[in-house]
């Protein structure tokens, strides 16, 4: 009687066990099939959602820093593009006045170049340029007097020859002209280191002057008549050139590029605000390098320039005319000029590659160095 119910039990036993291995073999759907593809498919589902919201965390943070906070996505750009580009930051003092610069590289048997932007501009402005140029060039590029982090001072000389004396106060903490340089200069930083070069001629080797300001040409364009009637009326409130709104800052981008940039509404805020902390200062830079004493510092000093020099303009340049490019190819014993289709002021933005090739050509045409061992 035990016998058999133990046998009893094995037979339910062994059905058990040949119904398991027959849904495993058996090409007949069971019960548990369908619970296991649903945990498979919870799985998966479960996987793409925290993928999806380890990915969508810096997604929106980068659309926030758009949205809410564009001047920090601007200065978070620079930052990461100077990284990228091996360009450092560095402070120097001459006595309590701060200079900040970036550089790359070291002094070597060729020339240093040393790097001056625009009005309203810095250092970073350069990073365009920079991209293109030879990883084996020693650069630098300085934040002008009173831009970024350059020390602003309620005292200070803003006037061309303040500027040019303060960049050289620069070269001198750095020994920079413990052997002669390559000077480049836009706009402003043009005038500047035009001026400077005809200062201070035993410093620089060569000059590469892109769009310089502080020339007087036969006849005035648009942009300077406009300045004049601003005079006139005592309405230097509105300068063109220092926007306060972002209607105001698509106006200036549209004034100094041939190129027509459609930018967004909230970059052109974040534009904005990044720039209107600063906006007195920038009024005042500008009557002062605007002034008698400044306008023409460089025609009345082109004719001391001595070293070779290399003239960039474009042709399409609504905020200085260029004609200023003939003035100085007539003024400059050893010139050359290069004018650029389809461009306005900002040429270091608008054709970055083209004006680093000139740069380069120019550089190894001067100092007998192939363009290949540049790269």
């Amino acid at each position: 009687m035990e016998e058999a119910k133990l046998t009893e039990r094995g037979r339910k036993g062994g059905r058990g066990a040949g119904q398991s291995r027959s849904c495993a073999s058996s090409d007949v759907p069971c019960r548990c099939q369908p619970a296991l593809k649903s945990r498979m498919d919870l799985d998966v589902v479960n996987m793409f959602v925290i993928a999806g919201g380890t990915l969508a965390i810096p997604i929106l943070a980068f659309v926030a820093s758009f949205l809410l906070w564009p001047s920090a996505l601007i200065r978070i750009y620079y930052w990461y593009w100077r990284r990228t580009l091996g360009m450092q930051v560095r402070y120097v003092h001459h006595e309590d006045y701060q200079f900040c610069y970036s550089f790359r590289g070291r002094p070597g048997q060729r020339p240093s170049i040393l790097m001056l932007h625009g009005f309203s501009a810095h250092k970073d402005m350069w990073l365009s340029v920079v991209k293109f140029l030879p990883k084996n060039l020693h650069l630098i590029c300085v934040d002008m007097p009173g831009h970024e982090g350059t020390t602003r001072s309620s005292l200070d000389d803003l006037s061309i020859d303040g500027q040019v004396k303060r960049i050289h106060q620069f070269v001198e903490c750095l020994k920079l002209n413990k052997k002669p340089f390559h000077l480049v200069g836009t706009s402003m930083g043009g005038h500047v280191a035009g001026v400077y070069a005809a200062y201070y001629p035993s410093d620089v080797c060569s000059l590469s002057l892109v769009c310089p300001a502080g020339l007087q040409c036969s006849s005035d364009n648009q942009f300077i008549q406009r300045l004049r009637e601003l005079q006139k009326s005592a309405a230097m409130e509105k300068i063109p050139l220092i926007p306060s709104t972002p209607e105001e800052m698509s106006e200036m981008l549209q004034l100094c590029s041939y190129v027509r940039f459609k930018v967004p509404q909230q970059l052109l805020q974040g534009l904005v605000d990044v720039r209107i902390p600063h906006n007195n200062f920038y009024r005042k830079l500008f009557l002062e390098i605007t002034s008698e004493k400044s306008r023409y510092c460089l025609h009345q000093n082109m004719g001391k320039i001595k070293v070779p020099t290399q003239i960039i303009w474009g042709k399409q340049d609504q905020v200085l005319d260029v004609s200023g490019a003939d003035v100085l190819a007539k003024s400059i014993a050893n010139c050359q000029v290069e004018l650029l289709e389809n461009c306005g002021h900002s040429v270091v933005m608008e054709r970055p590659r083209k004006t680093a090739k000139l740069i380069v050509d120019f550089f190894a045409s001067l100092y007998n160095t192939d363009n290949k061992k540049l790269d």
